[in-house]
Protein backbone atom coordinates (compact mmCIF):
# COMPACT_ATOMS: atom_id res chain seq x y z
CA UNK A 1 0.00 0.00 0.00
CA UNK A 2 1.44 3.71 -0.83
CA UNK A 3 1.56 5.29 2.44
CA UNK A 4 0.47 8.93 3.09
CA UNK A 5 -1.75 10.08 6.42
CA UNK A 6 -0.71 6.71 8.65
CA UNK A 7 -4.17 7.38 9.86
CA UNK A 8 -6.44 7.53 6.78
CA UNK A 9 -3.88 7.18 4.10
CA UNK A 10 -5.20 10.28 2.23
CA UNK A 11 -3.10 12.56 0.90
CA UNK A 12 -0.45 15.26 2.68
CA UNK A 13 -0.52 18.63 2.28
CA UNK A 14 2.09 21.17 3.02
CA UNK A 15 0.83 24.54 4.18
CA UNK A 16 2.58 28.02 3.80
CA UNK A 17 2.84 28.97 7.36
CA UNK A 18 3.19 26.92 11.03
CA UNK A 19 -1.17 26.48 12.29
CA UNK A 20 -1.61 24.85 15.97
CA UNK A 21 -2.27 20.94 15.41
CA UNK A 22 -3.05 18.27 17.24
CA UNK A 23 -1.71 15.06 16.95
CA UNK A 24 -4.29 12.46 16.01
CA UNK A 25 -2.77 10.26 18.14
CA UNK A 26 -1.22 11.11 21.43
CA UNK A 27 -2.92 14.89 21.32
CA UNK A 28 -0.25 16.57 21.71
CA UNK A 29 -0.57 20.12 20.39
CA UNK A 30 2.16 21.81 18.51
CA UNK A 31 2.65 24.08 15.42
CA UNK A 32 3.19 22.13 12.10
CA UNK A 33 2.69 22.75 7.86
CA UNK A 34 1.96 19.07 7.80
CA UNK A 35 -1.12 17.35 7.60
CA UNK A 36 -2.98 15.23 5.57
CA UNK A 37 -5.95 16.76 3.05
CA UNK A 38 -8.80 14.92 5.86
CA UNK A 39 -6.90 17.12 8.65
CA UNK A 40 -4.97 14.45 10.41
CA UNK A 41 -1.55 15.45 11.79
CA UNK A 42 0.92 12.87 13.68
CA UNK A 43 3.61 14.32 15.65
CA UNK A 44 7.16 13.15 15.35
CA UNK A 45 7.05 11.22 18.61
CA UNK A 46 4.30 9.17 17.14
CA UNK A 47 5.41 8.81 13.89
CA UNK A 48 8.87 7.41 15.17
CA UNK A 49 7.38 5.06 18.28
CA UNK A 50 9.71 1.75 18.18
CA UNK A 51 12.72 3.48 16.84
CA UNK A 52 14.49 2.55 19.94
CA UNK A 53 14.69 -0.95 18.33
CA UNK A 54 17.85 0.13 16.19
CA UNK A 55 19.58 0.92 19.42
CA UNK A 56 20.16 -3.19 19.73
CA UNK A 57 19.89 -3.62 15.87
CA UNK A 58 23.25 -2.04 15.70
CA UNK A 59 24.78 -3.10 18.39
CA UNK A 60 24.26 -6.60 17.30
CA UNK A 61 25.45 -5.76 13.96
CA UNK A 62 29.27 -6.67 12.65
CA UNK A 63 28.50 -5.60 9.18
CA UNK A 64 30.59 -2.72 7.85
CA UNK A 65 27.88 -1.93 4.62
CA UNK A 66 26.29 1.34 6.20
CA UNK A 67 23.45 0.37 3.68
CA UNK A 68 22.94 -3.44 4.30
CA UNK A 69 22.32 -1.97 7.88
CA UNK A 70 20.05 0.90 6.90
CA UNK A 71 18.10 -1.58 4.71
CA UNK A 72 17.38 -3.87 7.91
CA UNK A 73 15.72 -0.99 9.56
CA UNK A 74 13.80 0.23 6.67
CA UNK A 75 12.21 -3.40 6.87
CA UNK A 76 11.38 -2.75 10.82
CA UNK A 77 7.24 -1.97 11.71
CA UNK A 78 8.04 1.50 12.44
CA UNK A 79 9.68 2.61 9.88
CA UNK A 80 7.78 4.32 6.99
CA UNK A 81 7.89 5.14 3.34
CA UNK A 82 8.65 9.01 4.81
CA UNK A 83 9.13 10.56 8.12
CA UNK A 84 11.56 11.73 10.65
CA UNK A 85 12.74 8.56 11.69
CA UNK A 86 15.11 8.66 8.71
CA UNK A 87 16.88 11.47 10.52
CA UNK A 88 18.24 9.29 12.89
CA UNK A 89 18.75 5.97 11.41
CA UNK A 90 21.21 7.22 8.82
CA UNK A 91 23.79 8.03 11.43
CA UNK A 92 23.25 4.84 13.25
CA UNK A 93 23.86 3.03 10.51
CA UNK A 94 26.65 4.93 9.64
CA UNK A 95 28.03 5.02 13.12
CA UNK A 96 27.65 0.83 13.48
CA UNK A 97 29.41 0.29 10.28
CA UNK A 98 32.47 3.18 11.09
CA UNK A 99 32.84 1.09 14.08
CA UNK A 100 32.88 -2.44 12.45
CA UNK A 101 35.24 -1.14 10.17
CA UNK A 102 37.95 0.39 12.67
CA UNK A 103 36.89 3.32 14.09
CA UNK A 104 37.28 3.78 17.53
CA UNK A 105 33.96 4.91 19.01
CA UNK A 106 31.77 3.72 22.04
CA UNK A 107 29.01 2.68 20.10
CA UNK A 108 26.43 2.74 22.60
CA UNK A 109 26.66 6.22 23.77
CA UNK A 110 27.56 7.32 20.36
CA UNK A 111 24.00 5.74 19.26
CA UNK A 112 22.20 7.33 21.91
CA UNK A 113 23.57 10.52 21.19
CA UNK A 114 22.70 10.07 17.26
CA UNK A 115 18.91 9.54 18.43
CA UNK A 116 18.87 12.52 20.95
CA UNK A 117 20.74 14.86 18.11
CA UNK A 118 18.26 13.15 15.14
CA UNK A 119 15.09 13.18 17.22
CA UNK A 120 14.86 17.20 17.19
CA UNK A 121 15.04 17.23 13.36
CA UNK A 122 11.36 17.32 12.11
CA UNK A 123 9.96 16.16 9.29
CA UNK A 124 9.82 18.56 6.29
CA UNK A 125 12.87 20.08 6.74
CA UNK A 126 14.21 18.69 3.58
CA UNK A 127 11.91 21.42 1.76
CA UNK A 128 11.05 24.38 5.13
CA UNK A 129 14.61 24.64 6.03
CA UNK A 130 16.71 23.74 3.04
CA UNK A 131 18.38 20.90 4.89
CA UNK A 132 17.51 17.58 4.73
CA UNK A 133 17.58 15.85 7.72
CA UNK A 134 18.93 12.68 6.06
CA UNK A 135 22.00 14.95 4.98
CA UNK A 136 22.02 16.46 8.40
CA UNK A 137 22.06 12.76 9.98
CA UNK A 138 25.18 12.48 8.24
CA UNK A 139 26.81 15.38 9.40
CA UNK A 140 25.36 14.34 13.26
CA UNK A 141 27.33 11.42 12.19
CA UNK A 142 30.73 12.64 11.72
CA UNK A 143 30.36 15.56 14.32
CA UNK A 144 30.15 12.54 16.69
CA UNK A 145 32.83 10.73 15.89
CA UNK A 146 35.17 13.13 15.40
CA UNK A 147 34.05 14.91 18.77
CA UNK A 148 33.30 18.17 17.33
CA UNK A 149 31.19 21.13 19.20
CA UNK A 150 30.49 24.81 18.04
CA UNK A 151 34.61 25.58 19.42
CA UNK A 152 35.88 23.02 17.64
CA UNK A 153 38.62 23.72 14.47
CA UNK A 154 39.56 20.71 12.47
CA UNK A 155 35.65 18.43 13.89
CA UNK A 156 33.88 21.25 12.95
CA UNK A 157 35.09 21.72 9.35
CA UNK A 158 34.66 18.08 9.31
CA UNK A 159 31.18 18.23 10.50
CA UNK A 160 30.00 20.94 8.15
CA UNK A 161 31.50 19.67 4.82
CA UNK A 162 29.67 16.50 5.65
CA UNK A 163 26.36 17.99 6.00
CA UNK A 164 27.96 20.09 2.71
CA UNK A 165 28.47 16.85 0.97
CA UNK A 166 25.39 14.87 1.51
CA UNK A 167 23.07 17.74 0.67
CA UNK A 168 24.73 18.27 -2.38
CA UNK A 169 24.21 15.41 -3.66
CA UNK A 170 20.32 15.50 -2.64
CA UNK A 171 20.28 18.56 -4.59
CA UNK A 172 21.27 17.36 -7.20
CA UNK A 173 18.94 14.95 -7.94
CA UNK A 174 16.17 17.41 -6.95
CA UNK A 175 12.32 16.91 -5.63
CA UNK A 176 10.07 16.06 -4.97
CA UNK A 177 11.52 14.22 -1.48
CA UNK A 178 11.88 10.83 -1.18
CA UNK A 179 13.26 9.82 2.41
CA UNK A 180 15.01 6.57 0.88
CA UNK A 181 17.05 7.92 -1.94
CA UNK A 182 17.98 10.95 0.13
CA UNK A 183 19.29 8.29 2.91
CA UNK A 184 21.10 6.18 0.17
CA UNK A 185 22.74 9.71 -0.84
CA UNK A 186 23.98 10.77 1.98
CA UNK A 187 25.27 7.39 3.34
CA UNK A 188 27.18 7.09 -0.35
CA UNK A 189 28.60 10.58 0.85
CA UNK A 190 29.93 9.76 4.04
CA UNK A 191 31.07 6.45 2.99
CA UNK A 192 33.74 8.61 0.79
CA UNK A 193 34.24 11.29 2.86
CA UNK A 194 35.21 8.74 6.05
CA UNK A 195 37.33 7.50 3.18
CA UNK A 196 39.33 10.25 2.09
CA UNK A 197 39.42 12.12 5.40
CA UNK A 198 39.84 8.92 7.92
CA UNK A 199 41.09 6.47 6.05
CA UNK A 200 38.64 4.06 7.16
CA UNK A 201 36.49 2.04 4.62
CA UNK A 202 33.10 1.31 5.04
CA UNK A 203 31.58 -1.19 2.53
CA UNK A 204 29.82 0.71 -0.34
CA UNK A 205 27.52 -1.52 -2.38
CA UNK A 206 25.58 -0.75 -4.95
CA UNK A 207 22.05 0.48 -4.30
CA UNK A 208 18.93 -0.86 -6.40
CA UNK A 209 15.58 0.73 -5.00
CA UNK A 210 12.96 -1.69 -3.60
CA UNK A 211 10.20 0.57 -2.38
CA UNK A 212 9.48 2.06 -5.59
CA UNK A 213 5.64 1.18 -5.59
CA UNK A 214 5.46 2.44 -2.26
CA UNK A 215 6.33 6.24 -2.73
CA UNK A 216 3.55 8.31 -4.54
CA UNK A 217 5.71 10.74 -5.87
CA UNK A 218 9.12 8.47 -6.86
CA UNK A 219 10.77 9.95 -9.59
CA UNK A 220 11.86 6.95 -11.66
CA UNK A 221 14.50 7.19 -14.04
CA UNK A 222 16.11 10.25 -12.12
CA UNK A 223 16.63 8.34 -9.40
CA UNK A 224 19.81 6.96 -9.10
CA UNK A 225 18.66 3.97 -7.72
CA UNK A 226 15.79 3.15 -9.64
CA UNK A 227 15.77 -0.44 -10.80
CA UNK A 228 15.33 0.48 -14.81
CA UNK A 229 18.50 2.22 -14.06
CA UNK A 230 20.19 -1.31 -13.22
Amino acid sequence: MKEECLICKAPLEYLERDEAMECAICHKKEDSKTRCVNGHYVCNDCHTAGMDGIIGLCLAEDSKDPIGIINKMMDLPFCHMHGPEHHVMVGAALLAAYKNAGGEIDLHPALLEMMRRGKSVPGGACGFWGACGAGVSAGMFMSIISQSTPLSVEPFGYANRMTAAALDRIGVVGGPRCCKRNSYLSILAAIDFVSEQFQIQMEKPEVVCRRMAQNNQCIGKRCPFSTTNH
